[in-house]
């Protein structure tokens, strides 16, 4: 079998940590999460793994390594997954063209799946959930999906394959991922009791 290999984009709090929760906890998905290279290397150059450090280096990275440097290395820990003979894999955190098309021309069989929700939505969720990498103020948050608009996470949405609305109830929305996976699963040929 070949692996089915999913990228979750969307824009801070739109939805995209319960897509992957339902996709790793009843599908059986491992997750890779693109934030994690940004962290390690964070770490590497003896930065605070804050979201300020992050979206310093996130930028930086691109700037010395070429737009899709995230997506290099996110190969790499894919490749490694497939070589542990799994068969799903979720990358979680595309953020632009060049990254969806480094994963496109890698994997035969990669989905694009965006979480959208309007920026009022997100903000509201972002003041209370209060996680730690969330913007604190209207102004953060405003700031940050200025920077992540600026990589291109706008094209990489309206590139996707399969566009969820998370404005509807958490279970309709929960509904709503679980559609999706299905009906890529179901594509693929693959049958997972839920």
């Amino acid at each position: 079998m070949i692996p089915i290999i999913i990228g979750v984009t969307g824009l801070p709090s739109a939805g995209k940590g319960v897509f992957c929760d339902i996709a790793r906890n009843h599908y059986g998905f491992k997750q890779i999460v693109m934030g994690d290279v940004i962290r390690r290397e964070c770490k590497k150059r003896g930065l605070p793994v804050t979201r300020e450090s992050s979206n310093i280096v996130m930028i930086e990275l691109r700037k010395e390594r070429g737009a899709n440097a995230i997506a290099l290395v996110t190969l790499e820990w894919i490749d490694n997954l497939i070589q542990k003979d799994v068969k799903l894999i979720l990358i979680d955190g595309i953020r632009s063209l060049s990254e969806v098309e480094t994963f496109t021309a890698s994997y035969e069989n990669f989905t694009l799946i965006a979480v959208h929700a309007s920026q009022q939505t997100r903000l509201h969720r972002a003041m209370n959930r209060r996680r730690k990498d969330d913007a604190f103020s209207k102004e953060a948050f405003l700031e940050r999906d200025k920077i992540e608009l600026d990589i291109g996470i706008g094209d990489v949405v309206a590139k996707s394959e399969i566009l969820i609305s998370s404005e509807t109830s958490i279970s309709k929305t929960k509904k709503q991922f679980k559609e999706a996976l299905e009906f890529i699963l179901k594509q693929n040929k693959i049958e997972i009791e839920v």
